[in-house]
């Protein structure tokens, strides 16, 4: 992870009165904050304990702008950790210690709320030995990343999604993301639209495709379960010595949903070597034995619970979210660069663009991802 380590003794301050609030053991010795993240604010902190042993846990912020009732998001987590917990200690007892826990707060919560400090604050344990990457370097990272939220979604697929509220309404709506986007163009409130014509009107083109998911959810033909609807790759743990899947972390958007958004979303950010914000776009685009790497990882762990329609619609999957990802990308930019962190002028601009140019990569191979999808799965028959 990007990190930047704080000598200023007023941040290392204010990191210590934030620890102070949870149940971690001994003094506080130093922070880092994490970089790599779009949406909340995070810190790995170091405790030092009476017998010289040195701990390290994560504090984070919940962004309120993006989660308007971080409290509901705080459930939600906290029933998927502990479920995720009950699976892993009856499957393996040694296990334990390598899957997300949340500390408790002062008051016997799992949160706590410091308003003079930026809201809502929780503390996780830090997952040590383990590393994570931006941008998947080889095949064997591809399957871990798939085998890694397969794994997940199977732990939880025996969940009831009633259960589970959703922290962001019409997450991956495409539909309503799509109309969201028109708005912003009638809108226009910084007069940006002038800047990304050609993008409005490639979606227009794509428009017709947009709904078929959402449609046959609603049609009960796609089952609604729990997802976990960011399945980037550095939102798994990896081991540092064997690079194998270990836990999978940011469970914020832990959500009803269809298992095929995380499945695209792994496509998208799984299967090109290119970061999403690369602006030469000749590097932009997917490979293919990245996808089967991912499709087998992700079909070993989960291939026991899908449905056979859930398996017919993997590879369009891969299309719709990359094509969402750059259409909420472009919303984003229209509307002033509100929801995504920007570190340079037209940032968002610049990955809506990578991600059609992705989007229209994965729709060229689209028949070549199927088949290699139907060959995985009538080897599971086989075995």
């Amino acid at each position: 992870m990007p990190l930047q380590q704080h000598s200023n003794d007023d941040i290392a301050k204010r990191m210590a009165r934030i620890g102070d609030e949870f149940a971690v053991n001994g003094n506080f010795l130093y922070g880092e904050e994490l970089c790599n993240g779009h949406i909340n604010t995070t810190y790995r902190v170091c405790y030092r304990s009476e017998d010289g042993r040195e701990d390290r846990y994560i504090l984070q912020r919940i962004n309120d702008y993006v989660f308007k009732d971080p409290a509901q998001v705080m459930r939600n987590v906290e029933k998927v950790t502990r479920h995720i917990s009950w699976k892993i200690l009856r499957r393996r007892r040694d296990a334990a210690g390598q899957t997300l826990q949340l500390y408790p707060a002062r008051g016997g919560r799992n949160y706590i709320m410091l308003p003079d400090e930026g809201g809502m604050w929780r503390c996780y344990n830090n997952i040590e030995g383990t590393h994570t990457y931006d941008v998947v370097e080889n095949t064997r990272q591809a399957y871990q990343a798939g085998y890694a939220f397969g794994s997940f979604q199977d732990l939880i697929c025996d969940m009831n999604p009633e259960d589970i509220k959703e922290s962001i309404p019409d997450f991956h709506n495409t539909p309503k993301r799509y109309a969201d986007l028109l708005t912003s163009v009638a809108a226009d409130p910084l007069g940006r639209a002038v800047n990304c014509r050609e993008e409005i009107e490639k979606l227009a083109a794509w428009s017709g495709r947009f709904g078929k998911l959402t449609a046959m959810q609603a049609k009960g033909d796609l089952p609604t379960r729990i997802t976990h609807n960011d399945t980037k790759i550095n939102n798994v743990m990896l081991d540092e010595e064997t690079d194998t899947a270990v836990c999978v972390i940011d469970l914020d958007t832990v959500m009803p949903g269809l298992v095929l958004y995380d499945f695209g979303d792994m496509v998208r950010t799984a299967t090109c070597r290119a970061n999403e914000d690369e602006e030469d776009l000749s590097k932009v685009y997917m490979q293919l034995p990245f996808f089967e790497s991912l499709a087998e990882g992700y079909l070993d762990a989960a291939h026991g619970f899908l449905t056979p329609t859930e398996v017919d619609w993997l590879a369009f999957s891969g299309w719709l979210i990359t094509t969402e990802i750059g259409m909420r990308f472009l919303t984003d930019y229209l509307d002033g660069d509100k929801y995504f962190r920007t570190s340079k002028p037209e940032h968002n601009l610049i990955r809506a663009r990578n991600q059609f140019k992705l989007a229209e990569s994965i729709d060229s191979h689209l028949e070549q991802m199927q088949q290699y999808i139907r060959r995985l799965m009538r080897s599971y028959t086989k075995r």
